[in-house]
């Protein structure tokens, strides 16, 4: 339902999970990482949602917010190709896309998805430095 509390779980997704909604687990995040958040919960309702912060794995400086995943199961998805429902959650993070959010993997479902299959697909490697010196060999 959709008013069903906010969830989180750590088995899901690998990096610092960052608690929804105020939950007990994880820790607040960043203020990026709320804001993401509170984005997402505003403009569309998940039923379940997990913002993993995968920024210590990307080389930036301690404390940078920048690269981040998002698992969002919203009702708002129901009947929408995956396409459309990522585009869903680019509208919604669009000034954070523009400027401090580097990179973004998303994973949204429909409650109905989810609930047949509560899974996240693993994170994909930071290729670091490996992605740009290809381009350059």
């Amino acid at each position: 339902p959709l008013n069903a509390p906010i969830s989180c779980s750590t088995s899901l997704m690998r990096g610092p999970l960052l608690a929804a909604a105020g939950g007990a687990m994880g820790g607040a995040g960043g203020p990026l990482a709320r804001t993401i958040r509170a984005k997402l919960t505003a403009a569309l309702e998940p039923t379940h949602l997990e913002v993993r912060d995968d920024s210590p794995h990307h080389g930036g400086p301690p404390g940078a917010e920048t690269h981040f995943g998002v698992l969002v199961v919203s009702g708002r998805f129901a009947g929408l190709p995956l396409l459309q429902r990522h585009r869903l959650v680019h509208e919604a993070l669009q000034a954070e896309l523009a400027g401090p959010l580097h990179a973004l993997q998303v994973i949204a479902r429909p409650p109905q998805q989810w609930q047949s299959d509560p899974r996240a697909p693993p994170a994909p490697p930071c290729l670091g430095d490996s992605k740009r010196n290809r381009r350059r060999g």
